[in-house]
């Protein structure tokens, strides 16, 4: 049975945390605290920034089958706040099929996104490189990729979202802590104790979705997880193009060619933004920088003068940011083994189009145990997380 003394405690107030917050704070009311060990909305983790991908294009099927709910959350936190979160601009996958040729893709090509399309009822277009060019004349093709387009595609603001979710939160009687690093987790019989640096909470039940420190908050109550932490980057070019890449003339785009790349128009600042997806250096949270790589500055400017020359502009700037990745590249939605009253998330570098749905996941794990979403390709005790042996599946 509950119990009305105890708390729900959250640890990390990024994109899973803030949610996980507001849908519990929702269902319990002033019961839920949330501690983050930064200040909110800190440069420090994955979810800064003004804008992530939101599509229902997915070349997986776990991920096809959440896109519906998420897009449902969202709208949900849109209405109850009326705070703009997403904005549709359609989008773009194109595939240099010349460059690919060889390449283990994992299903991450266009035929692989329109076979889970197919199966999950998501309508879009495939188009060759001059059906692509002459649509938007922005980009520039050699004539042989291949496009996917799905016009339900846009962009969720990742900062707003986050803020909103808190203060969301805090109107349902929540309370928020920033630069509360949590020290332990102390199961005990019927409850948990979280240990800071001047008290202890005992907590119904604690909800971790510390990203790149979770195995630093979890280490005691599970064994470590097989988690990589890479630190990414993307740069912001203050194009002078602002009417040709504004969001009603111009898709959110991924581009898998040798190098894999995302780019948006532009949203958030008087900028485009453009990154590349993964090969980042491994670090940690604490020996990352937040120095770009300039390698991967001359790769993003190359590809963009080839492909999408109106794009660039000079830089506005570059940010860096942590992807925490499990061996096979799927998101951790789970209860720990053994410790039902502790449960965890991670993103895997690719959750924020999902962080709203997450939140209610965790927030029906918390309260009830279980969920009626599916995620049991998420769980802890997948053979990616639990055989030694497994290796990394990171897709390209």
């Amino acid at each position: 049975m509950p119990h009305p003394e105890l708390r729900y405690v959250v640890i990390g107030c990024g994109g899973l945390g803030s949610a996980a917050t507001y849908w519990l704070s929702r269902a319990v009311g002033g019961r839920v605290l949330a501690l983050e060990r930064h200040a909110l909305g800190h440069d420090h983790g994955a979810s800064q920034d003004h804008s992530r991908i939101i599509r229902y294009a997915q070349h997986q099927d776990a991920y096809a089958a959440l896109a519906p709910a998420a897009y449902a959350a969202w709208r949900d936190v849109e209405r109850v706040s009326a705070q703009p979160l997403v904005t549709e601009t359609g989008g773009l996958v194109i595939e240099d099929v010349e460059s690919r040729q060889g390449l283990a893709t994992g299903g991450r090509d266009i035929g692989g996104y329109a076979a889970v399309a197919d199966r999950h009822g998501v309508d879009f277009e495939l188009l060759d490189a001059r059906a692509v060019e002459r649509r938007w004349p922005q980009f520039h093709l050699t004539g042989t990729e291949q496009a996917f387009y799905q016009r339900r595609t846009g962009i969720v603001d990742a900062r707003r979202a986050n803020a909103t979710h808190v203060a969301l939160a805090r109107g349902h009687g929540a309370e928020i802590r920033e630069h509360s690093p949590v020290r332990a987790l102390r199961p005990c019989r019927d409850h948990v104790e979280v240990v800071l640096d001047d008290e202890v909470i005992r907590a119904e039940h604690v909800v971790v979705a510390a990203d790149a420190r979770t195995n630093e908050v979890l280490d005691g109550v599970a064994d470590p997880l097989p988690l990589t932490v890479l630190q990414e980057q993307v740069t912001y070019y203050a194009t002078p193009n602002l009417l040709d890449f504004s969001p009603d003339r111009f898709p959110v785009f991924m581009w898998h060619g040798a190098d894999n790349f995302y780019g948006f128009p532009v949203h958030g600042e008087v900028a485009t933004k453009l990154g590349q997806h993964m090969g980042g250096h491994e670090v940690t949270a604490d020996t990352r920088t937040y120095d770009p790589d300039p390698l991967r500055r001359k790769r993003q400017e190359t590809f963009l003068a080839d492909h999408v020359p109106g794009f660039g502009g000079p830089e506005l700037y570059t940010k860096t940011c942590l992807y925490t990745i499990p061996p096979d590249q799927h998101y951790v939605i789970d209860t720990v083994p053994g410790e039902p009253r502790v449960s965890v998330a991670v993103g895997a570098g690719h959750a924020f189009k999902f962080a709203s749905l997450i939140g209610r996941i965790l927030a029906d794990l918390a309260t009830t145990g279980a969920t009626r979403h599916p995620i049991a390709t998420f769980a802890l005790d997948r053979p990616a997380m639990t055989d030694p042996t497994w290796g990394r599946a990171f897709h390209v």
